[in-house]
């Protein structure tokens, strides 16, 4: 059965690199190794509904990498349009996202749960009428001051090797997945290699 693989994000280059973007740049690492790349809704064959997501088909899964084109807020009209058309269920979904309440460097795991204070994940669940899908939160370090201010800041010099290293090890966790790795057996193998004495 198809997967899913959606990271969040917001459109446009203004965007690049800034924390609430990891996970476009999480299933951007994921098509560029297979070399596949990401083509307009319109492009899937049969799909008849919201544009509001470019999507690649991997070479390597039955899966689809998904960016909702539609900003953060509404990012559940095209993952509900896609689960509508492909007839998935939600376990058959994974979301990644930035999770502002973890360390940069850090990830988690999770078979479900709510959305927190995640606005593209609040879309999400009550578009699709549930949380009972999986995730990986990617850590982008607490807010000093406002929450939606530090979001949209890039990260800085200091943080990029960190930024860049935890969307790689995410890349090899969702891949892990989409490979026949049971949710827990990724989290159980993952788990010490991301958060060190935890």
């Amino acid at each position: 059965m198809t997967r899913l693989v959606v990271g969040l994000g917001n459109p446009g280059p203004e965007y690049e690199w800034t924390r609430h973007n990891v996970g476009f740049h999480v299933v951007d690492r994921l098509s560029h190794e297979e070399g596949v790349i990401f083509e307009p809704a319109r492009r899937l064959p049969a799909y008849l509904g919201p544009a509001h997501f470019t999507c690649a088909r991997s070479k390597r899964f039955d899966a689809l990498y998904v960016k909702p084109l539609t900003f953060m807020n509404l990012s559940g009209v095209a993952v509900t349009a896609l689960a509508r058309h492909l007839q998935l269920e939600p376990g058959s979904i994974l979301v990644v996202y930035d999770d502002m309440d973890l360390d940069l460097g850090r990830l988690r795991i999770r078979a479900f749960g709510g959305p927190g204070t995640h606005n593209g994940m609040r879309s999400i669940v009550a578009s699709l009428g549930t949380d009972r899908f999986p995730r990986v939160r990617v850590g982008i370090g607490p807010a000093r001051t406002d929450a939606a201010r530090h979001v949209l800041e890039r990260f800085s010099t200091a943080e990029m090797q960190d930024a860049e290293i935890s969307v790689a090890e995410a890349a090899d966790a969702i891949r892990a997945w989409l490979g026949g790795e049971d949710l827990e057996g990724v989290m159980t193998r993952f788990h010490s290699r991301w958060n060190p004495g935890t």
